[in-house]
């Protein structure tokens, strides 16, 4: 069986094949022939990422899944949230992107945040279904480490000391928000293919 995972990245679709039974193969958007940009326009994580896998689906006519990942800070009433690649501005500038939001956190006690993950998976018929997975933790007051991407260098999930970006990459895949919602995907692929 063969599932596209709407993303270009090929290290993403490396990790996740690596935990999928032998018989379900994934195909990337370059193997099926999509070469555009997926739009991502919703105004939350399960609109965009069900907009993604819908879009492959209906014009690739191939059964996939899609992601769409947000940083949620309580403080901020859950900013950045579905804009957080973009929070600073169109340009998708991380060190904007973190240096905004750090200042508009200045003088705050409450630094409780989460991470958040949503993986929409359309089947063959056109079913779908959603898989959530949530980190919980807190912003640091400036960036440490130079391991992960995005928000990773300002963010202690709950019941560590150190930033995702201060963590081996092995470490933050076992706990992180998409790692959570991957294995929910798994879980569900392995048992109903």
């Amino acid at each position: 069986m063969q599932i596209c995972f709407a993303t270009s990245n090929p290290n993403k679709v490396r990790e996740i094949q690596a935990m999928l039974p032998d018989y379900i193969r994934l195909l990337s958007l370059k193997d099926i022939g999509c070469l555009e940009e997926l739009a991502e326009d919703q105004s939350t994580l399960e609109g965009n990422s069900h907009q993604k896998a819908n879009y492959v689906f209906h014009n690739y006519h191939v059964p996939c899944f899609a992601d769409d990942t947000g940083l949620e800070v309580f403080a901020l009433d859950g900013a950045p949230g579905v804009i957080s690649a973009r929070y600073a501005g169109e340009q998708r500038d991380i060190g904007a992107n973190m240096e905004l939001l750090l200042s508009k956190l200045q003088g705050k006690e409450d630094r409780k945040a989460q991470f958040r993950t949503v993986i929409t998976f359309i089947n063959e018929n056109g079913k779908t279904r959603q898989f959530e997975g949530v980190v919980k933790g807190a912003i640091t007051n400036n960036p440490q480490g130079g391991q992960g991407f995005g928000y990773d260098p300002i963010f202690i999930p709950k019941g560590y000391q150190q930033t995702f970006a201060q963590m081996a990459a092995d470490e933050k895949n076992k706990i992180s928000h998409r790692a959570i919602a991957t294995q929910k995907l798994v879980k569900y692929l392995t048992k109903h293919f």
